[in-house]
């Protein structure tokens, strides 16, 4: 199909959407722009088909019979790393971090646009694929994919970090955001310049989840999350990865 990139073929998506029509109507046009979905619209049933099927992607609904999207989330975060899209009809800041706060990478409010999904989709994969193939020996000056700071090793080949040997349990939106402020340590980056970079989309003003992603990781990186020494906030700029922390 012209204009479908090669590296599309291969992404499985799964939607967990109880309304048939609005998933069908999403299947149809993820699928014609070169992606491999299936439908879930049972909630109960949700946890298991991912947990088994381990697809690329998952898009999920917030209100679902059965099991509601937070639920899920938090059961399949342990045994699934993938990158999850959180769908919600509700404008509420509480449903968004709470969302985030139990492992969502990104949330999009209904009614979705299949074209801003498919952006949202694209740009996550994208960012899985490019570390994918960043593997190698670090010796033609390109950005490095293996950083240490003392304890603390983050590799972008393998999208893990370790702390004192030990693997990080991360999110797939908590690995992108520790690599861009650690492959810029020493330098403050703005919520502007991390919202863009993350989410391809220009920063609100409002949005949270930068913030909320920032918490989360602090105590999994051995950052004190009353006092941080290694993420720190800088009031009214943004955020610094302290290098000799």
């Amino acid at each position: 199909m012209d204009g479908v990139e090669q590296t599309n073929e291969s992404w499985r998506i799964l939607i967990v959407e109880d309304d048939e029509r609005l998933a069908e109507l999403t299947r149809e046009y993820l699928e014609s722009n070169g992606l491999t979905v299936t439908v879930e619209g049972n909630g109960s049933v949700a946890v298991d088909r991912i947990r088994e099927e381990q697809p690329d992607l998952v898009v999920l609904d917030l209100m679902l019979p059965g099991e509601d999207g937070l639920s899920i989330c938090r059961r399949v975060r342990p045994a699934y790393n993938g990158p999850i899209i959180m769908l919600t009809a509700r404008t509420d800041d509480l449903d968004q971090v709470l969302g985030l706060e139990m492992g969502a990478d990104d949330y999009i409010s209904k009614p979705v646009k299949p074209r801003v999904l498919l952006a949202r989709i694209r740009a996550m994969l994208r960012r899985i694929t490019d570390a994918a193939g960043a593997g190698g020996d670090d010796t033609s000056g390109e950005e490095p994919v293996r950083l240490q700071f003392n304890d603390l090793v983050v590799d972008r080949s393998m999208r893990e970090a370790w702390l004192n040997d030990q693997s990080i349990d991360l999110t797939s939106a908590e690995f992108d955001l520790l690599w861009l402020l650690a492959s810029n340590a020493g330098r403050v980056l703005s919520r502007e310049e991390i919202f863009t970079a993350l989410r391809g989309i220009e920063y609100d003003g409002q949005d949270r989840s930068i913030d909320v992603r920032v918490s989360r990781i602090r105590p999994k990186i051995g950052d004190d999350p009353i006092h941080p020494r290694r993420i720190k906030t800088v009031r009214s700029k943004g955020y610094l990865f302290v290098k000799e922390a």
